[in-house]
């Protein structure tokens, strides 16, 4: 294997393989063929899993897959743990450190847009929220549930809440908080110009036509329920797993916790899956057509060579 760290200047310069995309359009698959042919180590930009517990409904690399690439960042917090686009930035430049000393060219794989952002280009420079707001509006979340404060957030930030699924109490809570403290909407912070990357990066998106993404989607989420989703969450609630953790707030997670809770039927919940996915799938294609130096390639398609030249030039800079 090539030594492609030698060439680099200092860590930060490390080079980084991005395969990312909407969700079910083969991104896992297309990491994993390029770490093993690059002997490379996969980095998940996912943030269902980096749960332990919610392996089903994530579409968690095997275990067979996992040994075969070694992984990061999957299985590292419980799901009534908070895991945000800061945390997880850290965690992955830890990553990143230890991968590249090891001499091992580093991969991204996910569809985590705002994950992929905070990792290479940090986070809006939003001011510190007051502890005492903070504690209010999460004691207003616990009384009364997501909607109403869903209702307060669109009143004060319509483009955020756009955004935003009106059961996801964590961004809820977060977009209120800062709409509340300063005065300006979180998506204001957001919307700023992308800054200059830190780390050279080769941002690999896999498109599919729209109707066939769908049709994927819907397969997948349907195989979802059949391997056991709904009796997964049911595992995490004996398991004492809180139902209001961070995790349930996840697409398939949260509908299957409403069938196991007596909620929702199996058909609602299965068919509230697919078209809230379907929809997440569009903002994520929005979200990576706005990302600096995105290549869109197939899903099948062969990206060795280019991804191998990329990581052997010599000098890598940003």
């Amino acid at each position: 294997m090539a030594n492609f760290s030698t060439r680099l200047r200092c860590p930060q310069a490390v080079p980084l393989l991005i395969v990312a995309g909407p969700t079910a359009a083969g991104k896992s698959a297309l990491a994993l063929n390029l770490a093993l042919r690059l002997g490379g180590e996969i980095i998940s930009a996912d943030s269902v899993q980096v749960y332990r517990g919610l392996d089903i409904g994530s579409a968690k690399p095997s275990r067979e897959d996992q040994t075969a690439a070694t992984h990061h960042l999957i299985d590292v917090c419980a799901p009534e743990e908070s895991m945000d686009a800061g945390r997880y930035a850290d965690l992955a430049r830890r990553a990143i450190s230890d991968i590249h000393r090891r001499d091992r060219p580093v991969l991204l794989a996910g569809g985590s847009g705002l994950y992929l952002k905070a990792l290479l280009f940090g986070l809006a420079d939003i001011p510190a929220i007051a502890p005492e707001l903070r504690r209010d509006l999460r004691n207003e979340m616990k009384i009364q549930g997501p909607l109403p404060l869903y209702a307060r957030l669109r009143s004060l930030d319509p483009d955020g809440a756009a955004r935003i699924q009106a059961r996801d109490r964590q961004r809820i809570l977060r977009a209120l908080e800062v709409v509340l403290q300063t005065g300006r909407p979180l998506s204001a912070y957001q919307s700023r110009h992308w800054q200059k990357p830190l780390y050279p990066y080769l941002l690999w998106a896999i498109e599919r036509p729209r109707e066939e993404l769908k049709e994927l989607i819907a397969r997948r989420s349907r195989e979802m329920w059949r391997q056991g989703l709904a009796a997964e969450v049911t595992a995490l609630l004996e398991q004492g797993v809180n139902p209001q953790a961070p995790a349930f707030n996840s697409l398939g997670y949260r509908q299957a916790l409403a069938f196991v809770s007596g909620r929702m039927s199996e058909d609602e919940a299965l068919s509230q899956m697919i078209r809230l996915t379907q929809a997440y799938a569009k903002r994520q294609m929005t979200w990576f057509k706005a990302m600096p130096g995105v290549k869109w390639i197939s899903a099948g398609q062969d990206i060795y060579q280019e991804s191998l030249n990329f990581l052997q030039k010599k000098d890598i800079s940003i």
